[in-house]
């Protein structure tokens, strides 16, 4: 394959890996609205329905250098951490929160990354880094000031935001711990690994919490969660890993940009998520600091 075509299916893959990764919160917001699900059965649904990909994908990169206790204790702790408990924390998140609003507090985290790299690594931020800060929590402060007041129904907005935002802080926590683990272990196996000890803990977690009645879902909401593990979790992964291999980073970044726009437009078509003015600026502004942070100058 010549150099152009291989670049063009990475552009592929990075677009369609982005926005499948965009209609996850469609798909958890539809799934709330068919049935009276909890956020437990409906992430047992999710992790249970695509750990057969992640398993095959262990078996497939099974070789390679032996894993140390330190790295398997590495890869337990962080695929509790920040694929399980990000994924809990969003789920929870979007009971209260339009799926357009979560998928902009999710697309924090670089800026997260920049935070918690100055406090813990002592990584001292550029001032291109703290305009970007600057620029993007005011975005974030447009997007939820229209609906944080006194009203109970607007409180709950506020704890549904700050649960994605808690989900956002995991997974830079994951970026920011895992870059060297992932150097030593492999992009693939560390991918596999962590999200099958995700989705252990998401089974443990229905086992104590809920009841096999739980299951007793409408076939709609049981395709939801089928696509849901398919399509927006085991599927995407893939995807974007070839397209950071074929593209890097950098450009990826600017076709990332594109998964909030994505949701925010599902939302409106399918959900009748709305946005304001303000939120839409906004929005605008969040992407903007996200793009600065993320796309590095050569």
């Amino acid at each position: 394959m010549g150099q152009p075509a291989y670049r063009f299916w990475g552009i592929a893959f990075a677009f369609l890996g982005t926005v499948s990764f965009a209609f996850r919160p469609i798909l958890i917001k539809l799934g709330y609205s068919l049935a009276p699900v909890s956020a437990t059965t409906l992430l047992f649904l999710r992790m249970t329905l695509s750990l057969p990909f992640f398993l095959a994908m262990a078996w497939w990169v099974r070789g390679g250098s032996p894993i140390s206790r330190r790295d398997w204790a590495g890869l337990i702790g962080l695929g509790f951490l920040c694929y399980y408990l990000a994924s809990l924390l969003d789920f929870l998140g979007l009971q209260y929160v339009s799926a357009g609003v979560g998928r902009l507090i999710m697309f924090l985290y670089p800026t997260l990354v920049i935070v918690l790299s100055a406090i813990f690594l002592a990584k001292k931020p550029t001032k291109r880094e703290l305009a970007a800060l600057a620029i993007t929590y005011a975005g974030i402060a447009l997007v939820l000031s229209s609906q944080i007041a006194d009203a109970p129904q607007n409180r709950m907005f506020v704890f549904g935001a700050l649960l994605i935002f808690a989900s956002a802080m995991c997974y830079a926590v994951y970026l920011v711990t895992g870059s060297q683990l992932v150097k030593r272990v492999g992009s693939m196996r560390f991918t596999a690994y962590t999200m099958i000890v995700s989705a252990i803990a998401a089974i443990v977690q229905f086992a104590v919490l809920e009841t096999p009645t739980a299951l007793r879902l409408p076939s709609q909401l049981w395709w939801i969660a089928v696509v849901l593990a398919v399509a927006c979790t085991a599927m995407p992964v893939l995807l974007v890993a070839e397209a950071l291999k074929r593209i890097g980073a950098n450009h990826f970044a600017l076709i990332g940009a594109l998964g909030p726009v994505t949701t925010v437009f599902a939302d409106f078509f399918l959900l009748n998520g709305a946005l304001s003015a303000a939120q839409v600026v906004g929005g605008a502004l969040v992407i903007s600091g996200v793009l600065l942070v993320s796309v590095k100058r050569n």
